[in-house]
């Protein structure tokens, strides 16, 4: 076989290889969006409406114990998007709510 005609034969191979690959692959990763976050007493909650990623609370808190200092963080657990995730607080005042995505 001659080197042109190897040369096609491989490329012809390598595309039909990808062309199966990219078939089989799942649909693009979409970060979630369209987030959201709310705080009732001391539980804290993120929800996000669209995307197809996965998504957590995060809450930034004072303690009221003044042996403690500064601030303090806790997250809830990732949750996929259209579902919600929520952390309770049981000591000390909620100073800021975010909503962490992947």
């Amino acid at each position: 076989m001659k080197a042109s005609k190897w040369a096609a034969a491989l490329s012809t191979t390598a595309l039909l290889t990808t062309g199966l690959l990219m078939g089989t692959t799942s649909g693009a990763y979409a970060i979630p969006d369209n987030c959201t976050t709310s705080v009732s007493g001391s539980t804290a909650s993120s929800y996000c409406a669209g995307g197809t990623g996965e998504h957590y609370v995060s809450v930034v808190f004072r303690h009221p114990n003044p042996w403690i200092p500064g601030l303090q963080q806790i997250s809830g657990p990732w949750k996929p998007a259209g579902q919600t995730s929520s952390v309770t607080v049981n000591l000390g005042t909620i100073v800021s709510v975010s909503v962490i995505k992947r």
